[in-house]
């Protein structure tokens, strides 16, 4: 049991960086800076993705937890 909720937590690190990665919006802009600073609501495939890297998150500290709790 251990093993597996180990290779999820692996599992679901892996999807979780890369549903970041893939938000970077523009060149220079997210993850390598840029300073521009514009609000705009999320639609379609970019609020999909929005929500997709919420749920990892949260699924992400719940297995954490439960592997703290098996080991």
């Amino acid at each position: 049991m251990e093993s597996f909720i180990s290779i999820a937590v692996i599992l679901v690190v892996g999807l979780l960086v890369a549903s970041i990665l893939l938000q970077v919006k523009g060149a220079g802009g997210g993850l390598f800076g840029g300073g521009e600073a514009q609000f705009r609501t999320r639609r379609g495939v970019e609020k999909t993705l929005f929500q997709i890297t919420i749920g990892l998150g949260i699924l992400f500290v719940i297995l954490a937890i439960i592997n703290l709790w098996y080991s």
